[in-house]
Parts: C-alpha cells; sequence; structure tokens
C-alpha cells in the first residue's frame, strides 16, 4: 500500500526536527505513535530513513531522498486542498431591495462561483461591504468610498422618474431633468451618502440644492410617499418594474447621465476567490475594472 498523507507529515517532522520527542509534541501525538508509525513506514518503503541511537537520529541517503519528494508532495496538497476548498465557497453578494436580482445567473455562469444574496438597507451605501457581511456587492455608482473598493461596470441605464398619473408631467414621452428639478423630491436617508445625492439628481443641479419632501427608508416607503404626494423620486430603468402602482406612473428622464450598476468588492481583499471571480467576469465582457483612486 502506498504512504498516506498523515506518515509523510510525520516523516517530515522527524527529518526536520531530529528528535522524535520534538516531533511528537509539534504533532501532538504521542511520542511512542510515532515511532510506531515512522517503523511502519519503513517497513512499508523497504528502507531505513533514520540512523537512530540514544543520543541522535540522523537521515539515511533514503531519508534524504524522501525529505525532498515529500515535501513537494505535501506543499502541492495543501495548494489543491485550498483551491478546493474555494471552488466550493458560495460567495455572498450585497444588494439593496431588488437591484441587480436578475443578473446573479449570469454572473455565476460568467464566473464559476456560487453567489448567495445578502439584502442591505439603504442605511449601508457598502451593501454589507464594510460590515463584511458581503464579500461582493452589487451597487450603483458612485461607490461610497472610491479608496476602499474595486469595482467593475456591468451595465448602463437610463434614469426614470416615479410621479403620481395626475402630475403636470405625466403625460410627456420623455421629461427633461431641467423640468423636474424644482419639484418636491422623496430622498434616501442620509446615511446613503454618494447613493442619497446621485438619486436626488444632484450631479444634474449645477449645484442647486433640492427641495426634499420626504425621506423613504424602503422601495416600500418610497412608493408610498410618491403616492401620498410627498414628491417624486428617480429609479433605474431596470427596476421600473417594482414601483408599479395604482395612481403611479414613471418616465425616462432627459438631460441626465445614465446610472451604472457595477459590482464591488472590499480593496484589500485579495483572496484568490475575489481576484478569480474579477477576472472571470471581467473576460466574460461584463466590463472593465475600476481601480481605487486617490
Amino acid at each position: 500500500m502506498d504512504p498516506h498523507l498523515r506518515d509523510l507529515r510525520y516523516f517530515v517532522a522527524v527529518a526536520e526536527e531530529l528528535h522524535f520527542t520534538n516531533a511528537a509534541q509539534r504533532l501532538h501525538i504521542a511520542q511512542p505513535t510515532l515511532s510506531r508509525q515512522i517503523r511502519q513506514l519503513e517497513r512499508q518503503l523497504d528502507v531505513v530513513l533514520f540512523d537512530r541511537n540514544q543520543r541522535s537520529v540522523a537521515l539515511t541517503v533514503a531519508g534524504k531522498e524522501l525529505l525532498e519528494g515529500a515535501r513537494k508532495i505535501l506543499e502541492l496538497w495543501e495548494v489543491t486542498n485550498v483551491a478546493l476548498q474555494e471552488a466550493g465557497e458560495v460567495l455572498r453578494v450585497g444588494i439593496q431591495s431588488s437591484i441587480g436580482r436578475g443578473l446573479i445567473a449570469d454572473l455565476e455562469s460568467a464566473s464559476g462561483h456560487r453567489l448567495a444574496l445578502h439584502s442591505a438597507s439603504w442605511t449601508d451605501p457598502s451593501s454589507g461591504l464594510s460590515g463584511r457581511q458581503a464579500d461582493l456587492a452589487l451597487m450603483w455608482l458612485p461607490v461610497p468610498d472610491t479608496s476602499r473598493y474595486r469595482w467593475q461596470v456591468l451595465r448602463s441605464e437610463t434614469r426614470w422618474v416615479l410621479l403620481p398619473e395626475n402630475h403636470a408631467l405625466a403625460d410627456r414621452e420623455v421629461i427633461e431633468f431641467a423640468d423636474l428639478a424644482g419639484e418636491p423630491f422623496v430622498a434616501m436617508p442620509p446615511e446613503a451618502g454618494t447613493g442619497r445625492d446621485f438619486w436626488l439628481g444632484n450631479d444634474g443641479r449645477g449645484g442647486r440644492q433640492p427641495r426634499i419632501g420626504g425621506e423613504a427608508a424602503t422601495a416600500e416607503e418610497r412608493l408610498e410617499a410618491v403616492s401620498l404626494g410627498l414628491g417624486v423620486c428617480l429609479l433605474a430603468e431596470s427596476n421600473v418594474p417594482m414601483y408599479r402602482w395604482p395612481g403611479l406612473t414613471a418616465r425616462p428622464v432627459g438631460g441626465l447621465p445614465p446610472c451604472e450598476l457595477a459590482v464591488a468588492w472590499r480593496a484589500d481583499d485579495d483572496r484568490p476567490t475575489i481576484l478569480d471571480f474579477a477576472n472571470r467576469v471581467l473576460s466574460g465582457g461584463f466590463g472593465t475594472p475600476a481601480q481605487p483612486q486617490d
């Protein structure tokens, strides 16, 4: 029978320590057990691995040959074992509301990794990355902290506006943002940071402050606020279906840059699984990775 990996580990420990008692302590086993396993290995291989006397232990020529090979075998197994563990690892993807849910299957296919959803609230702009509840996050740019995260744009969409059906602008096919800028808006919570600013259209206001008619911490609260006439709100085109509600309508907005959905991860996360995910998604044609900026 061929030696087990355990037998090779036992042998390497003795060969490196050249002392059976010290090697047994290193392996957390009893010294008689270790001695018995080494004798069994020698019988199995039909060679003498150690010259032993009462005062010293030394490797034989056969022992030196086995040490070189055993180290390579154990090192290769460790690399293989890590790869196996990572292949079976489920990566947690943070999302807010329903953004990007339809992308999960595509990302799994492109990356070869299994993904699980972590639902995050609008009060956490990192979608679970900062608290390490998520390994990856689907988020609308801009990212909350460009020095802490890397990201890769997956798609670009037109921004739409949600407003009551009886609103004065509701009959237009496309509503220019210049005509919306003076309207009261339903805002995300202040904790949403850059996300709050973006979905208020601050990038198209030329420095003018928006009118805040109300705040909403969830998609449901936002629907209710718009239904009550507290204000209008911007949303991504792909999210329009989830905001269908009696008495409300949505229209595309002109005069604003599109919104970009990205997959992001922590800049200090250098796990091979994460780097492999990013490389595979990029090679799958999902976009170009963005680097952290100073």
